[in-house]
């Protein structure tokens, strides 16, 4: 300010032209028709203007000023008066004139050339341009001589609350794992204003959340987003719908706002224990099945999802450890029981076995609930087959005389039925005769 005073005292011994701004709310020769006085609220914004005015008053000189300013969306039956130029060469004779080139000059601004006052023709929006930049210049109004170099100056176009907060990417989506504790953050949403953000608190935004409590907060001014309540479990709920709001003017009353969407969806932990469909499994097999033979499926059911909920399985105790094996079927979750060694039903009728289901992978955090393992009950019974009858001997040796008589015994051969039912045995020679 003290070297615009000072150019200003220069001014006094040198013939420039000096820029006159008659603001409407502290200059006497302002019109006072409605149409050319500004709203309340620019008066407002003038008069915090008006300590830098006084001082740059001078009392020989007009005054003196290098910035104008214009509410933006103002409208009216009449051109706004936006100010006035003036140069202590005009004694008032009608004798200058004032010519304005430069940005909107002649579309957007209009100059009175002898008078010097300018108005604004058109409405302004500051989102679309926030100043402009002019050239004011007094010249003789018979010869157009110039009587003063030309002096540049700038309209600025004065922010009004016109734009509402929006979310441009939205609607978001984010994930928080479940079980997670109390605050944990979870995302941030941004909103934009086009309006001024050093003026005022037109583009000043505060977030607040009009759906989705209790489950998640918001912080006001960052707009991070954090879990409002602990231990939420995606079993029980998988995904939430969060709606934000974001308010200009510091969230104050006649502020403007705009909404927008989270979707939260909670990601699976391991905080379930596998658990059987029930605790005893019975099976039956015949006694001459193929050995590697699935005899039958187990499953633990886990109410996780992916990886944590995979289990191993395992016989861990029972009769027939040594004939039966278990192994994992990692597509369906389950566990299936095969034959090691063969069967007899003669020799054993039945089996117990105890399997055991285990998760593969454990969270350490979880461990309090409990063994992330169970186990069950597995019967199975045995089932005859129809065996062939058995030799007593591989093989034979008999001799015969070579002048036996015919329908001599020159032999035996036995078998016996290894069934419990003992059916009776016929003997067929396959390579001669036997009677």
């Amino acid at each position: 300010m003290p070297e615009r005073l000072s150019e200003a005292l220069l001014d006094l011994w040198t013939p420039l032209i000096i820029l006159w701004i008659t603001l409407p709310a502290c200059v006497d020769t302002a019109p006072t028709t409605p149409s050319q006085v500004l709203t309340s609220g620019s008066r407002l914004e003038l008069n915090r203007l008006s300590e830098e005015q006084r001082i740059l008053n001078r009392s020989k000189r007009g005054w003196v000023w290098n910035q104008m300013f214009v509410l933006e969306e103002f409208s009216g039956p009449e051109p706004i008066l936006v100010g006035r130029l003036h140069t202590d060469l005009d004694p008032g004779s009608k004798k200058i004139k004032y010519i304005l080139s430069g940005d909107g000059a002649g579309t957007i601004f209009q100059i009175n050339d002898i008078t010097g006052d300018i108005h604004a023709i058109k409405r302004l929006d500051r989102e679309e341009k926030a100043e402009y930049t002019l050239t004011a210049q007094a010249v003789d109004f018979e010869t157009n001589k110039p009587l003063e170099p030309p002096s540049e100056f700038i309209i600025k176009v004065q922010d009004i609350n016109d734009n509402a907060p929006e979310f441009l990417n939205g609607p978001y989506h984010a994930t928080v794992p479940e079980m997670s504790i109390l605050g944990t953050s979870v995302t941030n949403v941004t909103a934009t204003d086009a309006d001024d953000p050093v003026y005022g608190n037109s583009a000043k935004l505060v977030y607040s959340i009009l759906e989705g409590q209790p489950y998640f907060s918001i912080e006001p001014e960052t707009a991070i987003i954090k879990t409002a309540l602990p231990n939420m479990d995606r079993e029980a709920k998988e995904e939430y719908l969060v709606v934000i709001q974001a308010k200009d003017m510091g969230g104050h009353s006649g502020g403007l706002s705009g909404t927008t969407t989270l979707t939260v969806t909670l990601t699976d932990v391991n905080d379930n224990p596998p658990k059987f469909a029930q605790s005893l499994y019975h099976f039956s097999v015949p006694e001459d099945v193929v050995l590697g033979t699935a005899i039958g499926r187990v499953k633990a059911n886990d109410q996780d999802i992916g990886e944590n909920a995979q289990s191993s399985y395992d016989i861990i105790d029972g009769d027939g450890t040594a004939l039966f094996e278990i192994t994992s079927d990692a597509q369906a979750q389950d566990g299936i029981i095969r034959l090691r060694k063969p069967l007899d039903f003669e020799t054993k009728k039945s089996y117990t076995l105890k399997v055991e289901a285990a998760n593969v992978h454990v969270d350490p955090r979880f461990s309090g609930r409990g063994p992330f393992k169970d186990t069950a009950t597995v019967k199975i019974v045995v089932e005859d087959a129809d065996e062939p009858p058995v030799f007593s001997s591989p093989t034979y040796l008999l001799e015969v005389h070579e002048n036996a008589a015919l329908n001599s015994v020159i032999g035996q051969v036995t078998a016996r039925d290894p069934d419990i039912t003992s059916s009776p045995i016929r003997y067929i020679s396959l390579t001669g005769y036997i009677s």
